[in-house]
């Protein structure tokens, strides 16, 4: 059983919908670019393959606990945004998000998809708190937690709390 059915999520300027098999392609293209894996924490994986991609797409929406949307804007699929480890009962959950085309970089859709992931999230879920891990900014929270390109690398917890998030 879902958490939530999978809804397609308007944004200011994107649209959020459901990932399909036509998209598993880009996946891959996202996936093996080394400037996107590079964000992606998958420098220490081998490159992805169209098998692995539907392999990695079906255990997503075999998961109840998982909630993934494609991001649409300029008329094309140009990342994604994930909701993964979403607890009901504890009400929280942890976002991930990954801008493959990297002419869309900088231009605002990331933020519109995670403005518009944490409204779902803090509404129709009724989650109370949303959490991301990223590269580390200052020293210290999670040292040496991962490894890019074999070395160790810093990364920090980011949260937002449902009183916290001022939606719009």
């Amino acid at each position: 059983m879902r958490v939530s059915a999978q809804p397609v999520l308007e944004g200011e300027r994107v649209c959020l919908r459901p990932v399909e098999d036509r998209d598993l392609p880009l996946y891959v293209r996202w996936t093996n670019d080394p400037d996107v894996r590079h964000w992606l924490h998958r420098s220490e994986r081998p490159l992805s393959t169209l098998e692995l991609e539907q392999a990695k797409v079906e255990e997503m929406r075999r998961d109840p606990r998982t909630l993934v949307w494609c991001i649409e804007a300029e008329r094309r699929t140009i990342g994604d945004v994930r909701l993964l480890e979403i607890d009901t009962a504890h009400g929280r959950a942890e976002l991930g998000i990954a801008i493959g085309e990297k002419d869309c970089w900088g231009r605002g859709y990331g933020t519109d998809a995670i403005r518009r992931v944490l409204r779902h999230a803090f509404g129709e879920l009724g989650l109370r708190r949303v959490w991301l891990i990223t590269d580390a900014v200052r020293e210290g929270v999670l040292r040496r937690h991962r490894l890019r390109y074999g070395r160790p690398l810093d990364m920090i917890a980011m949260g937002v709390l449902s009183e916290e998030f001022a939606d719009g």
